[in-house]
Parts: structure tokens; sequence; C-alpha cells
């Protein structure tokens, strides 16, 4: 527990003491994963654009070729997939957008049934 910097309980603890706590374990869980992909976003933006740089002074082929942006191409696929594993599905469509698009296609043909009445 010291990680996390949390008292251990004494032998009078309640269950909201441990519901508490899972829930604060939950929060820090959370932050930390999130943490570590600002982390990492700022580390892939510091070192391409290092790399890019010293590519583009030190390259006799040119800076448009591919092998200046291999290393931004898969590293950012990566870092896409560190962002699907922090953020998730929900990003995109977030809680409760299927209920949303069924209601909005109910009202849709609700209104297009009103239409031949």
């Amino acid at each position: 527990m010291k990680r996390y910097d949390i008292e251990p309980y004494d032998g009078n603890t309640s269950r909201d003491d441990y519901k508490k706590e899972e829930a604060y374990l939950r929060a820090k869980k959370k932050l930390d994963k999130l943490m570590g992909f600002y982390w990492h976003l700022a580390v892939y933006i510091v070192v391409n654009i290092f790399l890019m740089v010293l590519i583009g002074v030190n390259s006799r082929a040119g800076f448009w070729h591919f092998g200046t942006f291999a290393t931004p191409l898969f590293w950012g696929i990566g870092l896409i997939f560190h962002f699907l594993g922090v953020f998730g599905p929900d990003f995109m469509f977030g809680k409760g957008w299927e209920k949303r698009k069924i209601q909005e296609y109910l009202d849709k043909d609700r209104d297009e049934q009103r239409k031949f009445e």
C-alpha cells in the first residue's frame, strides 16, 4: 500500500471504507494509464522532431523519402493502439451512443410513418 500512500486498515473498518479504497485504486490506475499515454505522446513528438531534423540536415537523398517518415509512421501506429488502450472504444462512441442512435432511428421511422397517414 506504500505505492498509493494509503494507511492500512485496523480491525474497525467498515465495508464503505473498502469500497472507497477500491474506488480510489481504480481512479489511480486510470490516472496512471492516462499519464503514461501523455508521456508516450510527448516523447513521440520530441524524438520524431529531433529525428526528422537530423535526417533532413544530414541526408543526401533529400528530406522527402520514406526513411524520413518511417519512424513517425510506425511509432504512430503503436501510439494509436496505446490511445485506444487508455481511452477505449467509448472515446468515439461514448456512453449511451447506441441508445441515442436507436432512438434517432425510431424517431425517423415514426416521422416517415406519419407522412403517409
